[in-house]
């Protein structure tokens, strides 16, 4: 079923795709890495030589490469490498990246990132990441370096650091939606390092698709459960807002705040763990909300009494 997914997204003409060497499972063995791989493998497989040319983004076209289009639809990876407390030296990172590329059976990564930020419970680590995000870059093992969950101040001094080192930075990635508290200075500060915001999570874990109520939340047990049971009710004026523009506009509510978040200057990752979800997703693309939709949305995601809480790893 999650082959199937991917075939569709791919299919589509999506090339990027957004891993991490923890997901997978709790063995912390890379294994979305792993099936990564296997299903472009497949997919090339059953594609033969019917390839097709990508209208998505291209990370390849937005680092500057003038042959990204001819590389035949190429999946392209930006895997995140974890600061587990073990990687405390420049050179275990780079052997992370190879690590990885192992798994995806790829030579190259788009994009290496450091998953998390460790400034704020092991600051002398920080440093021994980004001189390693940095030697994976000049090892020739990536096209571009990138962070996930750091903060305008923190994505300043590594920009700084990369500017230092000639390291071309690509992305960096938050937690963004309708639901998140609006932090327009990571905006800012993306544009000040010449990379793009990549938002995660756009749907809220699944509480903006608008299928959730107090009455039908999530089954028991799934920690999403009494998240959304102490959210729902305060987001129900911005859920009535997403329900009534994605009726004018005859799409789904997680169309609507997808297409929100690209409204907004970021590049979107939801996930999909089925084909259903996959298609839906598509159909976020394409098109736009008119700025008055964006303002109205806007104005509701302001009113949201409880937000979405941040990760724990998240820092200034």
């Amino acid at each position: 079923e999650i082959y199937r997914a991917y075939r569709a997204v791919r299919g589509a003409g999506v090339t990027i795709f957004d891993t991490a060497d923890s997901y997978g499972t709790l063995e912390l063995n890379g294994r979305a890495e792993i099936l990564l791989g296997q299903f472009e493998r497949r997919y090339q497989g059953e594609q033969s030589n019917n390839k097709q040319q990508s209208n998505m983004f291209d990370f390849g076209s937005f680092l500057g490469n003038s042959d990204s289009s001819a590389k035949n639809n190429k999946q392209q990876v930006a895997t995140k490498f974890a600061p587990y407390p073990w990687r405390i030296t420049r050179g275990s990172l780079v052997q992370a990246a190879k690590e990885s590329l192992a798994r995806l059976e790829q030579d190259k990564l788009s994009v290496a990132q450091l998953h998390w930020s460790t400034q704020n419970y092991q600051p002398f680590q920080e440093g021994a990441l980004w001189e390693g995000i940095a030697d994976i870059y000049d090892e020739n093992l990536c096209e571009a370096v990138g962070v996930s969950n750091y903060g305008p101040i923190q994505l300043q001094k590594f920009a700084a650091r990369m500017q230092e080192r000639e390291v071309p930075i690509a992305i960096a990635q938050v937690q963004y939606s309708l639901m998140t508290a609006r932090n327009n200075e990571i905006l800012d500060s993306c544009d000040d390092a010449g990379c793009r915001l990549i938002s995660y999570s756009p749907l809220c874990l699944g509480l903006l698709s608008c299928k959730y109520d107090l009455d039908n939340l999530p089954r028991a047990g799934n920690p999403r459960r009494q998240l959304f049971r102490e959210l729902l009710p305060g987001a129900q004026p911005l859920l009535g807002t997403l329900k009534a523009v994605a009726k004018e506009v005859n799409k789904t509510p997680s169309q609507v705040a997808i297409n929100w978040a690209i409204c907004k200057g970021t590049v979107p990752i939801p996930g999909a763990r089925n084909l259903v979800q996959a298609e839906e997703n598509l159909g976020a693309v394409g098109w736009s909300l008119s700025n008055a939709a964006v303002e109205e949305l806007d104005v509701a995601s302001a009113g949201v009494q409880k937000k979405m809480i941040e990760n724990i790893f998240s820092v200034k």
